[in-house]
């Protein structure tokens, strides 16, 4: 599994695709439930979950544990590419849900980022490996 994070609109989807070839990849978006899981690797196609933080929100607003659907995602699906907004910088939100969702995002990109083959963080389109 690789880990690519970064700002927001910093260019981490084009990133990707660019390094790994538009037509070999399954590009999914955040959005995905279980039930629009791929049953199986892609035959020749990376697997790519874009937008990994909105996942984590809508698994927490659905009283789902982001957690366990992520490692059951990435142990079925060894290789795939995961991107994710970095969103805990700034000020904290005065929002008990806005901080539950921040702090265990990071707490999650935390675990990708220590079991991932490669970590990648992308600003301005550029990518820096850091692990």
């Amino acid at each position: 599994m690789k880990l690519v994070i970064g700002g927001f609109a910093q260019g981490k989807r084009n990133y990707v695709l660019e390094r790994n070839g538009p037509r070999d990849c399954m590009v999914l978006d955040g959005k995905l439930r279980q039930d629009e899981e791929p049953d199986e690797e892609p035959d020749g196609e990376i697997l790519v979950v874009d937008h990994l933080h909105r996942w984590i929100r809508g698994c927490l607003e659905n009283g789902g544990c982001p957690e366990e659907e992520i490692r059951t995602f990435v142990k079925d699906h060894p290789d795939c590419i995961l991107i994710s907004d970095e969103i805990g910088n700034g000020i904290v939100p005065a929002d008990s849900f806005e901080r539950e969702y921040r702090e265990r995002t990071g707490r999650i990109l935390t675990e990708l980022a220590g079991s991932a083959e490669e970590v990648v963080r992308v600003i301005c389109g550029i990518g820096q490996r850091i692990k």
